[in-house]
């Protein structure tokens, strides 16, 4: 949801500078702008997943490496403003 909202956002200052100024510069560089942000909240729902999920087959290191994640993410103030951060959406 947050996406589509940024989305509805970025696209409506951009029609909005092609309306009225005729400046076609946010309109060209739309999809750019907003693939920005997708990859990021792909890069946080991958990592949320590989630190919430135990991944099938995966062996004792792994969970290990998994657990100390968790740990430290549960535990400092800096890992749980950037979940924050991101679950929210960056801003715009």
């Amino acid at each position: 949801m947050n996406l589509a909202v940024a989305d509805v956002r970025l696209l409506s200052q951009a029609l909005t500078e092609l309306l009225r100024r005729n400046d076609s510069r946010l309109v060209e560089s739309y999809s750019d702008t907003a693939l920005q942000r997708v990859w990021r909240a792909e890069a946080f729902s991958w990592s949320m997943t590989s630190m919430l999920h135990i991944r099938p087959g995966a062996d004792a290191f792994q969970r290990q490496v998994q657990l100390a994640q968790l740990r430290y993410t549960a535990g400092s103030r800096a890992a749980l403003t950037s979940i924050a951060e991101n679950y929210v959406g960056l801003p715009w």
